[in-house]
């Protein structure tokens, strides 16, 4: 399936986005349509444990972090995960794709600017002067180009998704169908409602756009979501919705799209402080049972969502929880850049693996509960929904259809229907962009085009011409790629060529800069508390960034811990400087013995050491898991361990370890306010040479907020920070013990800061 003339990628190294943009202009999409995963349904043993709902797994992928206590496993759900990829830079959203897919996710949306839909054609090359994302041949051909190198190296097939939207909807639809879009939101009634585009000009450019899409295997996102996500109070639009859904989802299917390809666009209305659950779930239940042959894409509700991280990540889980309950086939990932406008790449690869996390953990969650349908206010909820839907329904064709209803205003923002309270959005079907542009086809129209809407009186050319009227001119360009026109650039000082000349030095020298969205932006994110009440704490926060030498300092999130003792504030700003490779100096990654020489060295040479948590610190389970022979510790490679417990004097330490003839002392410090944990090291480093058994003694000190740096200047031996397991402790004692053996005895102060260099 690869061309091959496209090498493959390197996990260790970047994506070559140059190399994609070569030679774009022969390049072709090597498959059409959506792609479910693979493997689902399948009972499956990963790692240690036994799966019911997963499916195949990645060829190469970047586990959960907390996948290094269960042997690096990587289970991937059933569900379809989105992530959307919109920095308004191609380029870069190439090596953004790549960290999503990496993580798991396979539905890759590239939003398109709003007022691209009010465009009456399609955008050729790359103009970027008219704000948000333009999507142009140029992107999306670069994009799937990457995609298909990013799925090799994943081992998994990757949807890649737009806006088949707007005045140029019909146009955007061949676009995608030509260059191997798999995935498309499509929703006559989003133009209606929420673009004013004419509503008759909007469902006949949708039966075209359908029609086109249903060829490609394009599978289709409808637009009911914005009225939930818009909505004064969305929790009592929900029949509204499920009317919304009804009526795009049978006008698909007429217009011949297969109901499998056919994907409600779920939010829930509500989020916490809100009793969610209980409004939420039951529109979750009416919807699947009301559209069972349908799939299900769920979405967090970005009407809620503000900039605070923590908010959107426990109503992002309470969504994936319904999702869980209501089977649904897609589950979409939106992060705090919805309220900050800044789209990061860490927010991105954060709301993926939320995703991921949380279905792993509910893995078989179906098979021990269930929900009760048979009575109660879950199943009292969702028949009334039902219910008020279909009258909801009725009315509309009592009225005379949907544009007479909604010229009527039965599209509302804070009515339970029957309600109406005077907020519609009302569309007239004279009105509108586009308005008076629908011209009847004359009788005996014919074009002689794949996938074409409507009447085409191909008769009179024969059966052949009926089942493949592109025949007639040996092929459009859905069967005959080559017969594209391939536009590449329009604009000669705004282009992808400039934009990437501009930084080509962080991708060919050793420097590097940060980045959030673009390389090179130079964006950082900084969180502080400032005491004083949270305008005074914006203000000051933006002088703090200054003062650490930021440029174009913003607040993106502020938020009160009490109105007089202070406010959190994260801010984000320009670091204008690069940091060059070449000259940084790294220390050599700890040499770590194989389980074997360790084993060895201690046989040959017992090794005997106290340990305790230190100063006034109960934490004892990141200790024992050192030393515990269960957990892999180095009681396990033979080593005399012998435990103090916790909140252990400094003193009692050493003096034990001088009367128990031991040869190192593990101490063990969580708690790190006011640094007490440094001091503790240092004190344990001083006692020990007024003792004068320093010279002896290897000391080690760990902790989850332990800098190995910081703890050899403290004067002990090593320190070790999070993550740590035994065989990294053992290894070190048994080759500092070596070190120290091998050295001439002196009078000085043994241990010092120059025996203990490189260690």
């Amino acid at each position: 399936m690869r061309d091959d003339k496209t090498e493959g990628l390197v996990p260790d190294k970047k994506i070559d986005v140059e190399e994609i943009l070569k030679d774009l202009e022969n390049y072709h999409p090597r498959r059409r349509g959506w792609t479910w995963r693979t493997g689902r349904g399948e009972e499956r043993k990963i790692g240690k444990f036994t799966y019911l709902n997963t499916s195949d797994g990645l060829k190469k992928g970047q586990p959960l972090p907390a996948a290094r206590y269960f042997d690096g496993i990587d289970p991937q759900g059933e569900s379809i995960i989105t992530t959307e990829i919109a920095s308004g830079r191609f380029e870069d959203d190439i090596r953004r794709m790549r960290m999503a897919a990496w993580h798991g996710a396979d539905h890759l949306m590239v939003i398109r600017t709003a007022g691209q839909s009010h465009m009456d054609g399609l955008i050729e090359g790359t103009p970027q002067g008219i704000g948000g994302v333009p999507i142009t041949r140029k992107q999306i051909r670069a994009q799937r180009k990457a995609l298909d190198m990013i799925e090799d190296e994943v081992g998994r097939l990757i949807n890649y998704h737009s806006y088949v939207s707007g005045v140029a909807g019909p146009e955007i639809a061949v676009l995608f169908a030509e260059e191997g879009v798999n995935g498309a939101h499509q929703d006559p009634q989003y133009n209606v409602l929420y673009r004013n585009i004419n509503m008759v000009r909007s469902f006949v450019d949708a039966a075209e756009a359908k029609c086109l899409m249903a060829w490609a295997g394009i599978a289709q996102i409808d637009g009911a979501h914005n009225a939930n996500a818009t909505a004064r109070e969305a929790w009592k639009v929900m029949p509204e919705l499920m009317v919304q859904h009804g009526i795009n989802s049978l006008f698909s299917v007429k217009a011949g799209m297969k109901k499998e390809d056919i994907c409600l666009s779920t939010v829930p209305p509500t989020a916490p402080p809100a009793p969610c659950m209980r409004l939420d779930l039951p529109y979750a239940v009416a919807l699947r049972e009301l559209f069972r042959d349908y799939k299900m894409r769920a979405q967090q509700n970005t009407k809620y969502m503000g900039s605070s991280t923590r908010e959107a990540t426990v109503t992002h889980t309470l969504n994936l929880l319904i999702s869980k309950l209501t089977r649904a086939e897609i589950q979409s990932t939106i992060t705090p850049d919805e309220g900050r406008n800044v789209p990061w790449h860490i927010y991105n690869i954060e709301g993926t693996d939320t995703a991921k996390q949380a279905f792993a953990g509910m893995d078989g969650l179906m098979e021990m509960i269930g929900l009760k349908r048979d009575e109660g206010p879950l199943a009292d909820k969702v028949r009334e929904l039902k219910e008020r839907a279909v009258l909801f329904m009725e009315e509309m064709v009592e009225t005379g259809g949907y544009f007479k209803s909604v010229e009527e205003g039965f599209f509302v923002d804070s009515g339970y229907y029957p309600e109406r309270n005077g907020d519609a959005i009302i569309r007239h079907v004279d009105g509108g962009i586009g308005a008076g542009t629908i011209i009847p086809r004359e009788s005996d129209y014919m074009a002689p085009v794949t996938a074409h809407f409507g009447r085409n009186n191909l008769a009179p050319y024969g059966e052949a011409a009926v089942k493949d009227p592109a025949s007639l001119i040996g092929g459009s360009t859905l069967e005959v790629p080559s017969r594209i026109v391939y536009i590449d650039e329009l604009d000669e000082e705004d282009n992808v060529n400039v934009r990437m000349a501009e930084t080509e030095h962080l991708r060919h020298t050793s420097l590097i800069q940060p980045e959030m969205e673009w390389q090179g932006d130079g964006i950082v994110q900084t969180t502080m508390f400032l005491p004083v009440d949270e305008r005074t704490a914006s203000f000051a926060a933006i002088e703090v960034g200054r003062k650490m030498g930021l440029s174009e300092v913003e607040v993106i999130h502020t938020e009160v811990m009490q109105q007089a003792e202070g406010t959190r504030v994260e801010i984000k700003g320009k670091f204008n400087q690069t940091i060059d490779l070449a000259k940084l100096e790294i220390p050599p990654p700890p040499d770590i013995l194989t389980e074997e020489e360790v084993l060895l060295a201690v046989k040959e040479n017992p090794l005997k050491i106290v340990a305790g948590t230190v100063g006034e610190d109960e934490h004892s389970v990141g200790l024992r898991e050192i030393i515990d022979i269960k957990h892999g510790g180095i009681e396990g490679f033979g080593v005399d361990c012998h435990y103090l417990g916790t909140s252990v004097p400094v003193e009692k330490l050493v003096d034990a370890a001088i009367e128990l003839d031991a040869r190192a002392i593990l101490a063990s410090t969580i708690i790190s306010h006011d640094e007490i944990h440094y001091r503790n090291m240092k004190r344990l480093h001083e006692y020990c040479v007024e003792k004068g058994v320093r010279e002896k003694l290897i000391l080690v000190c760990g902790g989850t907020q332990v800098s190995p740096e910081l703890s050899v200047a403290q004067g002990v031996d090593a320190g070790f920070g999070r993550g740590t397991h035994g065989l990294a402790v053992a290894s070190f004692l048994v080759k500092r013990r070596a070190e120290l053996d091998s050295q001439p005895r002196t009078s000085g102060k043994a241990g010092s800061a120059d025996s203990r260099e490189g260690v």
